[in-house]
């Protein structure tokens, strides 16, 4: 059972537009980094099933999450079967990440009223996964179209929820091209990790990448 409905996930990531994509096995490592961000205003966490031990950590990751960061959604991303999506799901997951779209994956998620966060890079791509009932439709990868690819996309696709993963940097000029472009969020994995391991050090990172992204949404 998800701690946050539908409607509460799709605003909190359209409220703290950054979403850490992140896996390591180790249960201990990944709360440190998910309580560096939480700390440092996060609030959307991708967690990425990309190891043998994904859903062993992910499950136990929930009591952690409840207690000592209440107010972060936690999701699974690098889904590509209906089965993995039911497991994380019934695991806790409150949205779910694919890097492609798959109508199957879409139907768990719509039967158990998870947002889908299916990935798509063209025009056709991205209506068909909109159609499909995506609460988001997740550009990927960014680095290969870039900013203006975007920007072009946003004429015959206005109203479109879109996010990027891929090329987002943690800087003001990254940051400022593609939400200038008209993304309404963006996934960041090793660029923002690369002082991981002095968590004080991510935390005020983290802290001046949630104002820089503030001041571009306003």
């Amino acid at each position: 059972m998800p701690r946050h409905s539908a409607d509460e996930t799709l605003a909190t990531l359209l409220r703290y537009p950054v979403v850490p994509v992140f896996y390591h096995a180790d249960l201990a490592y990944t709360q440190r980094i998910l309580q560096a961000c939480y700390t440092g205003g996060i609030r959307v966490f991708e967690f990425v099933n990309r190891g043998a031990q994904a859903l062993e950590v992910f499950t136990q990751l929930q009591s952690f999450v409840a207690e000592q960061c209440p107010d972060m959604i936690l999701g699974i991303g690098t889904i590509y079967t209906a089965e993995e999506a039911a497991k994380f799901i019934a695991a806790g997951a409150e949205f779910v990440v694919q890097p492609c779209a798959t109508a199957e994956v879409a139907d768990v998620c719509r039967s158990r009223n998870i947002p889908w966060l299916p990935g798509a890079m063209t025009p056709t791509e991205i209506y068909h996964a909109s159609q499909f009932g995506a609460a988001v439709v997740k550009i990927f990868p960014g680095n290969v179209v870039g900013p203006d690819y975007v920007k072009a996309l946003r004429g015959p696709m206005p109203h479109i929820k879109l996010m990027v993963t891929g090329g987002v940097e943690p800087t003001r000029e990254s940051l400022s091209a593609w939400f200038g472009a008209g993304v309404n969020a963006v996934g960041m994995g090793s660029q923002l990790f690369k002082n991981a391991d002095d968590t004080a050090a991510l935390t005020a990172s983290i802290t001046e990448l949630m104002q820089t992204v503030d001041t571009l949404k306003k």
